[in-house]
């Protein structure tokens, strides 16, 4: 008696492979993600470590007003006003303190002040700042240099802020999201590397103070 044969089709090679490839996402897709995600996460610890370039003050005042007066990123048009204020006002505290320097008197108490082109303006008038030291207070053009890459710093530090970012774009799109994402990133290399290059030797109101 013949034996009947009974043929099994066989699966395709393609799908013995990849058994769920239409349900899965591309490996390279995946892999673009798994980068994108780990370099958003040292941007994230990259721009704490930018943050203390900035005053401590204003640091500590933005971070701590930010989730009160976004109410937690659910803004109205009043807590929208009150944020642009926050941030306005935080940045030209970032960008004035950066002219700020300090000075021990024949006491030891520590001295503040605004530095000029004639040397350093003492805020409280309790001490002048002694003539042999009026050219090492002197204003700069490189002040200005750190003022300015200070408030591209506060523009990072505040565009990592989820509550200031959910205030002002509650639904961003995909190229928002991109350049919300990727600008900081941009601000925190430049910037890290024009501090490294041209260091400040001021300590003003808000940032360490010297020893001597």
């Amino acid at each position: 008696m013949a034996k009947m044969e009974i043929k099994v089709p066989q699966e395709s090679s393609t799908e013995q492979e990849h058994p769920l490839l239409k349900g899965e996402s591309r490996p390279d897709e995946a892999a673009r993600k798994s980068l994108i995600q780990k370099a958003i996460s040292q941007t994230f610890e990259s721009t704490a470590h930018l943050a203390n370039l900035l005053p401590t003050g204003t640091v500590i005042a933005f971070q701590l007003l930010s989730p009160i007066f976004s109410n937690q990123g659910n803004c109205d048009p009043v807590s929208q006003a009150m944020m642009a204020g926050l941030v306005l006002l935080c940045g030209l505290s970032s960008f004035l303190l950066c002219f700020t320097d300090s000075f021990r008197d024949g006491k030891g108490n520590v001295c503040y002040g605004f530095a000029t082109p004639h040397g350093l303006w003492v805020i409280d008038g309790s001490d002048k700042l002694p003539p042999e030291l009026k050219d090492q207070y002197r204003l700069r053009f490189i002040d200005f240099a750190h003022a300015f890459m200070s408030v591209l710093v506060f523009g990072a530090v505040t565009l990592f802020d989820e509550n200031t970012v959910n205030c002002f774009y509650p639904t961003p799109s995909d190229e928002t999201r991109e350049v919300l994402t990727s600008l900081p990133v941009g601000i925190g290399v430049i910037c890290s590397m024009l501090f490294v290059m041209f260091p400040t030797k001021r300590h003003g109101i808000g940032f360490p103070l010297s020893s001597n």
